[in-house]
């Protein structure tokens, strides 16, 4: 397993101004880091990628999209636009030399229909979903879709129902992805849900219950880790955490207060997670 950090705690457009911080993130321990991908050129990515492959540390991503991009729409025309940002976020990930591409692009992020997912709009989302994989396939990229609470997805918020999209989906460019802080909403126990998605897990999320320091909330992290372990899961196990330092970004995920002391999320995460799967650094 590798240990990475998502860089959404500080920002969500990395630039050199933020190198400092990646270094100290080397200075912990950790094998790389998570950008969001929401802006910039191919240069731009191609320049973040070169810099943090020259310092050894690797790259993943996270991907989203906007209610005209819903892949599950209805719409066709919104579908197609949807499939075209995906392949936008693929390009950008290429050229910063990412592995993964996460996040809950099955659909859009907090849009509802106030009604239960249909059948027709998995199928929508499927059919879209597997064209953005054959398109990461050249790109040697790992799509990763997110099961996502109730309060801010309806299409997918369990790792039962993941998994069907996963089998349904059905490309070897496309698994699925697990997040410590929306297990902890929509799941029995988080050892179930990662045993459930076992077989086609590829990206983890360590995030507490309050998206603060990992460790201090209410989490049952010995859970989570002796089910990774028992899986032999072999992949990222990335933080997730959030502040209020770029305010439209933490409004739109209705982030209102800050939660932990920056410096105490990435120390002592990366402690947590380091025992946690058994890795001396």
């Amino acid at each position: 397993m590798k240990i990475g950090m998502n860089m959404l705690l500080w920002t969500n457009h990395v630039t050199e101004q933020h190198f400092g911080i990646v270094d100290d993130l080397k200075k912990t321990g950790y094998d790389g880091i998570e950008l969001f991908f929401g802006e910039g050129s191919e240069k731009y990515y191609s320049e973040l990628g070169n810099h943090f492959s020259g310092m050894d540390m690797g790259v993943t991503g996270v991907a989203s999209l906007s209610a005209e991009e819903n892949i599950a729409s209805p719409d066709k025309k919104v579908r197609e636009a949807g499939l075209e940002r995906l392949k936008w976020s693929i390009d950008m990930g290429a050229a910063a030399n990412a592995e993964v591409l996460c996040g809950p692009f099955h659909s859009t992020f907090a849009l509802f229909t106030r009604k239960p997912p249909t059948l027709e709009e998995k199928k929508w989302s499927n059919e879209m979903l597997y064209k953005a994989a054959e398109y990461a396939k050249g790109a040697n990229i790992v799509l990763t879709p997110e099961a996502v609470n109730r309060f801010e997805c309806y299409l997918y918020n369990t790792m039962a129902d993941l998994g069907d999209m996963v089998k349904e989906v059905n490309h070897p460019n496309l698994g699925a992805m697990f997040d410590t802080h929306h297990a902890n909403i929509e799941e029995k126990s988080q050892s179930g849900a990662i045993k459930t998605i076992a077989p086609y897990l590829k990206h983890v999320h360590i995030s507490e219950n309050d998206r603060g320091t990992p460790g201090r909330g209410q989490i049952n992290w010995p859970d989570v880790f002796s089910a990774l372990n028992e899986i032999k899961y072999k992949g990222w196990v990335t933080i997730e955490a959030f502040s209020t330092t770029i305010p439209e970004f933490a409004n739109a995920i209705n982030v209102w207060r800050n939660y932990s002391p920056v410096e105490e999320v990435y120390t002592e995460g990366f402690k947590l997670i380091s025992e946690g799967i058994g890795i001396t650094k």
